[in-house]
Protein backbone atom coordinates (compact mmCIF):
# COMPACT_ATOMS: atom_id res chain seq x y z
CA UNK A 1 0.00 0.00 0.00
CA UNK A 2 1.21 3.28 -0.87
CA UNK A 3 2.28 6.18 1.98
CA UNK A 4 -0.37 8.72 0.54
CA UNK A 5 -3.31 6.01 0.61
CA UNK A 6 -2.52 4.59 3.89
CA UNK A 7 -2.40 7.84 5.30
CA UNK A 8 -5.92 8.97 3.72
CA UNK A 9 -7.33 6.18 4.89
CA UNK A 10 -6.30 6.46 8.52
CA UNK A 11 -7.83 9.98 8.67
CA UNK A 12 -10.83 9.32 6.66
CA UNK A 13 -11.89 6.41 9.62
CA UNK A 14 -10.92 9.00 12.06
CA UNK A 15 -13.41 10.91 10.82
CA UNK A 16 -16.17 8.32 10.13
CA UNK A 17 -15.07 8.47 6.22
CA UNK A 18 -13.89 5.16 6.21
CA UNK A 19 -12.96 3.30 2.97
CA UNK A 20 -15.82 1.12 3.09
CA UNK A 21 -18.97 2.93 4.64
CA UNK A 22 -22.11 1.68 5.66
CA UNK A 23 -25.15 3.47 3.85
CA UNK A 24 -26.79 5.07 6.07
CA UNK A 25 -29.74 7.66 6.68
CA UNK A 26 -29.05 10.92 7.35
CA UNK A 27 -32.01 11.15 9.81
CA UNK A 28 -31.23 8.26 11.87
CA UNK A 29 -27.49 8.25 12.27
CA UNK A 30 -25.54 10.10 15.06
CA UNK A 31 -22.59 12.13 12.78
CA UNK A 32 -19.53 13.31 14.48
CA UNK A 33 -19.40 16.81 12.63
CA UNK A 34 -21.95 18.54 9.97
CA UNK A 35 -22.32 17.64 6.69
CA UNK A 36 -24.81 20.37 4.45
CA UNK A 37 -25.48 19.70 0.71
CA UNK A 38 -25.34 23.50 -0.54
CA UNK A 39 -26.44 22.59 -3.83
CA UNK A 40 -29.83 20.22 -4.13
CA UNK A 41 -32.58 20.96 -5.97
CA UNK A 42 -36.70 20.26 -4.74
CA UNK A 43 -39.93 20.09 -6.75
CA UNK A 44 -43.09 18.76 -7.45
CA UNK A 45 -44.44 17.85 -10.94
CA UNK A 46 -47.45 16.72 -9.87
CA UNK A 47 -48.75 20.47 -8.78
CA UNK A 48 -51.83 21.74 -10.43
CA UNK A 49 -49.61 24.11 -12.22
CA UNK A 50 -46.78 21.91 -12.39
CA UNK A 51 -43.26 22.82 -13.18
CA UNK A 52 -41.02 24.64 -15.69
CA UNK A 53 -38.01 22.63 -15.14
CA UNK A 54 -37.38 19.40 -15.24
CA UNK A 55 -38.72 18.82 -18.42
CA UNK A 56 -41.08 15.78 -18.74
CA UNK A 57 -39.99 12.32 -20.18
CA UNK A 58 -36.88 12.81 -17.99
CA UNK A 59 -35.54 10.98 -15.31
CA UNK A 60 -35.50 13.92 -13.55
CA UNK A 61 -39.19 14.22 -14.33
CA UNK A 62 -40.62 12.82 -10.84
CA UNK A 63 -41.49 14.37 -7.26
CA UNK A 64 -38.11 15.21 -5.21
CA UNK A 65 -38.75 16.43 -1.65
CA UNK A 66 -36.29 16.45 1.37
CA UNK A 67 -37.03 13.11 2.45
CA UNK A 68 -36.36 11.70 -1.24
CA UNK A 69 -32.81 13.03 -0.35
CA UNK A 70 -32.92 11.59 3.27
CA UNK A 71 -33.48 8.11 2.25
CA UNK A 72 -30.34 8.15 -0.19
CA UNK A 73 -28.04 5.91 0.20
CA UNK A 74 -24.98 8.25 1.76
CA UNK A 75 -21.01 7.75 2.35
CA UNK A 76 -21.26 10.22 5.43
CA UNK A 77 -24.91 11.23 6.91
CA UNK A 78 -26.07 14.70 5.68
CA UNK A 79 -27.56 16.43 8.37
CA UNK A 80 -28.88 19.59 5.78
CA UNK A 81 -29.28 21.16 3.35
CA UNK A 82 -28.98 24.88 1.14
CA UNK A 83 -31.51 24.15 -1.84
CA UNK A 84 -31.30 25.98 -4.97
CA UNK A 85 -34.32 27.10 -7.14
CA UNK A 86 -33.99 26.12 -10.63
CA UNK A 87 -37.58 27.44 -11.64
CA UNK A 88 -37.53 30.97 -13.04
CA UNK A 89 -41.48 31.18 -11.49
CA UNK A 90 -41.01 34.19 -9.13
CA UNK A 91 -43.89 31.96 -6.60
CA UNK A 92 -41.76 29.25 -6.44
CA UNK A 93 -39.48 30.90 -4.35
CA UNK A 94 -42.34 31.02 -2.22
CA UNK A 95 -42.90 27.84 -2.54
CA UNK A 96 -39.37 26.32 -1.67
CA UNK A 97 -39.30 28.78 1.48
CA UNK A 98 -42.97 27.09 2.42
CA UNK A 99 -41.53 24.05 2.12
CA UNK A 100 -38.56 24.80 4.13
CA UNK A 101 -41.25 26.08 7.38
CA UNK A 102 -41.56 23.21 8.99
CA UNK A 103 -38.69 21.33 7.74
CA UNK A 104 -35.44 22.44 9.82
CA UNK A 105 -33.38 19.82 7.67
CA UNK A 106 -33.09 22.81 5.36
CA UNK A 107 -31.06 25.04 6.22
CA UNK A 108 -31.76 27.71 3.49
CA UNK A 109 -32.78 28.52 0.14
CA UNK A 110 -31.01 30.40 -3.07
CA UNK A 111 -33.29 31.64 -4.52
CA UNK A 112 -34.21 32.44 -8.37
CA UNK A 113 -34.71 36.03 -8.97
CA UNK A 114 -33.95 38.26 -12.18
CA UNK A 115 -31.47 41.23 -11.95
CA UNK A 116 -32.70 44.13 -14.33
CA UNK A 117 -36.32 42.81 -13.73
CA UNK A 118 -38.45 46.17 -13.13
CA UNK A 119 -39.67 44.31 -10.33
CA UNK A 120 -36.54 43.15 -8.78
CA UNK A 121 -36.31 45.04 -5.67
CA UNK A 122 -39.59 44.93 -4.83
CA UNK A 123 -39.44 40.56 -4.74
CA UNK A 124 -36.43 40.89 -3.20
CA UNK A 125 -37.24 42.61 -0.50
CA UNK A 126 -40.03 40.25 -0.29
CA UNK A 127 -38.38 37.01 0.39
CA UNK A 128 -35.30 38.67 2.03
CA UNK A 129 -37.54 38.92 4.59
CA UNK A 130 -37.47 35.37 5.68
CA UNK A 131 -34.43 34.76 7.25
CA UNK A 132 -34.66 31.23 5.48
CA UNK A 133 -33.73 33.18 2.01
CA UNK A 134 -30.30 33.30 1.75
CA UNK A 135 -29.72 34.73 -1.95
CA UNK A 136 -30.27 33.93 -5.55
CA UNK A 137 -28.39 32.20 -8.16
CA UNK A 138 -27.97 33.76 -11.72
CA UNK A 139 -26.16 32.60 -14.59
CA UNK A 140 -23.12 33.48 -16.11
CA UNK A 141 -25.02 34.56 -19.35
CA UNK A 142 -26.74 37.01 -17.48
CA UNK A 143 -24.41 38.57 -15.57
CA UNK A 144 -22.58 39.26 -18.75
CA UNK A 145 -24.29 42.04 -19.75
CA UNK A 146 -24.91 43.27 -15.97
CA UNK A 147 -21.08 43.89 -16.12
CA UNK A 148 -21.18 45.44 -19.59
CA UNK A 149 -24.19 47.90 -19.05
CA UNK A 150 -22.06 48.28 -15.77
CA UNK A 151 -25.90 47.59 -13.96
CA UNK A 152 -25.21 46.21 -11.01
CA UNK A 153 -27.43 48.11 -9.13
CA UNK A 154 -29.36 45.02 -8.37
CA UNK A 155 -26.48 42.63 -7.31
CA UNK A 156 -25.66 45.47 -4.91
CA UNK A 157 -28.83 44.94 -3.26
CA UNK A 158 -28.02 41.35 -1.97
CA UNK A 159 -24.94 42.67 -0.31
CA UNK A 160 -27.31 45.15 1.40
CA UNK A 161 -29.45 42.79 2.02
CA UNK A 162 -26.17 40.34 3.88
CA UNK A 163 -27.60 37.83 1.28
CA UNK A 164 -25.36 36.12 -1.42
CA UNK A 165 -24.63 35.78 -5.06
CA UNK A 166 -24.29 31.75 -6.68
CA UNK A 167 -23.40 31.92 -10.17
CA UNK A 168 -23.69 28.78 -12.20
CA UNK A 169 -21.43 28.69 -15.66
CA UNK A 170 -18.36 29.60 -16.16
CA UNK A 171 -15.74 31.65 -14.13
CA UNK A 172 -15.06 33.90 -16.58
CA UNK A 173 -16.77 36.56 -15.17
CA UNK A 174 -16.36 35.80 -11.52
CA UNK A 175 -13.20 38.57 -11.28
CA UNK A 176 -14.77 41.63 -12.72
CA UNK A 177 -17.78 41.02 -10.56
CA UNK A 178 -15.69 40.44 -7.55
CA UNK A 179 -13.91 43.54 -7.65
CA UNK A 180 -16.27 45.91 -8.05
CA UNK A 181 -18.46 44.29 -5.58
CA UNK A 182 -16.31 43.38 -2.49
CA UNK A 183 -19.01 42.92 0.24
CA UNK A 184 -21.41 40.44 -1.89
CA UNK A 185 -20.38 37.43 -1.34
CA UNK A 186 -19.97 35.10 -4.45
CA UNK A 187 -20.40 31.23 -4.69
CA UNK A 188 -19.00 29.68 -8.03
CA UNK A 189 -21.31 26.69 -8.94
CA UNK A 190 -20.07 23.73 -9.98
CA UNK A 191 -16.43 24.42 -10.29
CA UNK A 192 -17.24 26.83 -13.09
CA UNK A 193 -19.02 24.00 -14.99
CA UNK A 194 -15.66 22.57 -16.87
CA UNK A 195 -15.70 19.23 -18.88
CA UNK A 196 -14.23 16.68 -16.69
CA UNK A 197 -11.81 14.63 -18.90
CA UNK A 198 -8.23 12.37 -18.41
CA UNK A 199 -6.58 16.17 -19.91
CA UNK A 200 -4.63 18.27 -18.04
CA UNK A 201 -7.47 20.75 -16.88
CA UNK A 202 -7.34 23.66 -20.05
CA UNK A 203 -5.24 26.57 -18.99
CA UNK A 204 -8.09 29.07 -19.24
CA UNK A 205 -9.96 27.37 -17.06
CA UNK A 206 -7.46 27.33 -14.71
CA UNK A 207 -6.30 31.01 -14.82
CA UNK A 208 -10.32 31.88 -14.13
CA UNK A 209 -10.52 29.99 -11.45
CA UNK A 210 -7.38 31.71 -9.97
CA UNK A 211 -8.17 34.91 -10.88
CA UNK A 212 -11.99 34.24 -9.40
CA UNK A 213 -10.19 32.97 -5.98
CA UNK A 214 -8.31 35.50 -5.31
CA UNK A 215 -11.21 37.81 -4.27
CA UNK A 216 -11.97 36.71 -0.50
CA UNK A 217 -15.34 37.29 -0.68
CA UNK A 218 -15.91 34.46 -3.73
CA UNK A 219 -16.25 30.78 -2.76
CA UNK A 220 -16.36 27.68 -4.71
CA UNK A 221 -18.72 24.77 -4.87
CA UNK A 222 -16.81 21.65 -5.82
CA UNK A 223 -19.77 20.02 -7.21
CA UNK A 224 -21.31 18.32 -10.61
CA UNK A 225 -17.97 16.53 -10.73
CA UNK A 226 -19.59 12.89 -12.40
CA UNK A 227 -21.54 15.04 -14.73
CA UNK A 228 -18.59 17.05 -15.45
CA UNK A 229 -17.31 13.63 -16.72
CA UNK A 230 -20.31 12.24 -18.04
CA UNK A 231 -20.81 14.80 -21.19
CA UNK A 232 -21.81 13.38 -24.60
CA UNK A 233 -23.04 9.91 -23.02
CA UNK A 234 -19.79 9.05 -21.06
CA UNK A 235 -19.93 7.35 -18.11
CA UNK A 236 -17.96 8.66 -15.25
CA UNK A 237 -15.39 7.60 -13.50
CA UNK A 238 -15.70 6.45 -9.52
CA UNK A 239 -12.04 6.83 -9.00
CA UNK A 240 -10.90 9.78 -6.82
CA UNK A 241 -7.59 10.22 -9.14
CA UNK A 242 -9.39 10.82 -12.31
CA UNK A 243 -10.66 14.25 -10.79
CA UNK A 244 -7.85 14.83 -8.61
CA UNK A 245 -6.05 16.96 -11.57
CA UNK A 246 -9.32 19.49 -11.22
CA UNK A 247 -9.70 19.17 -7.70
CA UNK A 248 -6.19 20.54 -6.80
CA UNK A 249 -6.44 23.50 -9.07
CA UNK A 250 -9.61 24.35 -6.94
CA UNK A 251 -8.13 23.67 -3.36
CA UNK A 252 -5.05 25.43 -4.23
CA UNK A 253 -7.07 28.68 -5.27
CA UNK A 254 -9.56 29.08 -2.63
CA UNK A 255 -7.79 27.10 -0.20
CA UNK A 256 -9.45 25.30 3.22
CA UNK A 257 -11.59 28.12 4.27
CA UNK A 258 -13.63 28.82 0.93
CA UNK A 259 -14.55 25.45 -0.58
CA UNK A 260 -17.85 23.87 -0.13
CA UNK A 261 -19.68 20.95 -0.55
CA UNK A 262 -22.21 20.21 -2.82
CA UNK A 263 -23.73 17.46 -4.53
CA UNK A 264 -26.50 18.77 -7.10
CA UNK A 265 -28.59 16.26 -6.43
CA UNK A 266 -30.93 14.88 -8.38
CA UNK A 267 -29.33 16.19 -11.21
CA UNK A 268 -25.93 14.60 -10.13
CA UNK A 269 -27.82 11.23 -10.90
CA UNK A 270 -26.81 11.66 -14.64
CA UNK A 271 -23.06 11.25 -13.68
CA UNK A 272 -23.24 8.67 -10.41
CA UNK A 273 -25.75 7.90 -7.08
CA UNK A 274 -25.20 10.05 -4.70
CA UNK A 275 -23.13 7.79 -2.34
CA UNK A 276 -20.65 7.76 -5.06
CA UNK A 277 -21.23 11.84 -5.68
CA UNK A 278 -20.19 12.16 -1.65
CA UNK A 279 -17.50 9.42 -1.59
CA UNK A 280 -15.27 10.94 -4.03
CA UNK A 281 -14.94 13.96 -2.34
CA UNK A 282 -15.40 13.31 1.01
CA UNK A 283 -12.37 11.24 0.22
CA UNK A 284 -10.28 14.28 -1.04
CA UNK A 285 -11.08 16.23 1.68
CA UNK A 286 -10.33 13.51 4.53
CA UNK A 287 -6.46 13.55 2.95
CA UNK A 288 -6.16 17.27 4.88
CA UNK A 289 -7.28 16.16 8.19
CA UNK A 290 -10.42 16.98 10.71
CA UNK A 291 -10.35 20.79 10.54
CA UNK A 292 -10.36 21.06 6.96
CA UNK A 293 -13.09 18.40 6.64
CA UNK A 294 -15.21 19.81 8.41
CA UNK A 295 -14.51 23.38 7.22
CA UNK A 296 -15.36 21.55 3.68
CA UNK A 297 -18.73 19.98 4.85
CA UNK A 298 -20.22 23.04 6.83
CA UNK A 299 -18.55 25.66 8.17
CA UNK A 300 -17.27 27.45 4.92
CA UNK A 301 -20.57 27.15 3.73
CA UNK A 302 -22.33 28.61 6.36
CA UNK A 303 -19.85 31.56 6.14
CA UNK A 304 -20.99 32.03 2.52
CA UNK A 305 -24.82 32.10 3.14
CA UNK A 306 -24.61 32.98 6.57
CA UNK A 307 -28.10 31.03 7.86
CA UNK A 308 -29.31 31.25 10.84
CA UNK A 309 -29.28 27.80 13.62
CA UNK A 310 -32.86 26.47 13.82
CA UNK A 311 -34.26 24.87 16.20
CA UNK A 312 -34.89 21.00 16.27
CA UNK A 313 -32.38 20.34 13.35
CA UNK A 314 -30.63 17.31 14.22
CA UNK A 315 -27.22 16.65 14.33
Amino acid sequence: MQRRTFVAGGIAVGLGLGCTPTPTRADATPVDFEVIDCHTHFYDPSRPQGVPWPAKNTSLYRTVLPKDLRAQKQFKPVTGTVVVEASPWVDDNAWLLDLAKDDPFIVGIVGNLMPGNPQFAEHLKRFAANPLFRGIRISSATLKPLLEQNDLSDLKRLSDHNLSLDVNGGATFIEPLAARLPDLRIVLNHVGNVRITSEAPSDNWQTDIRSAAKHRNVFCKISALTEGAARNGNAAPVDLDFYRPYIDVVWKAFADERVIYGSNWPVSERGADYLTVQRLVFEYASEKGDAVAKNFCSLNAKRAYQWVERPGRRI
